[in-house]
């Protein structure tokens, strides 16, 4: 993996950090977890488009 891919994987991670604990202190965010998988999926087509 390049390093603007092990960058994203990493944001990726922490945003699901930082989501899940603002969901358990202060209740669910539809827009949050929302966004939260969108930046999940653009990680994972640049991991897929690095891999071929």
């Amino acid at each position: 993996m390049s390093g603007s891919t092990k960058t994203m994987g990493v944001l990726t991670v922490g945003a699901l950090v930082v989501v899940t604990a603002y969901t358990a202190a202060l209740g669910s965010n539809g827009w949050l977890w929302f966004g939260w998988v969108v930046l999940g999926m653009v990680t994972i087509g640049m991991i897929a488009s690095k891999s071929t």
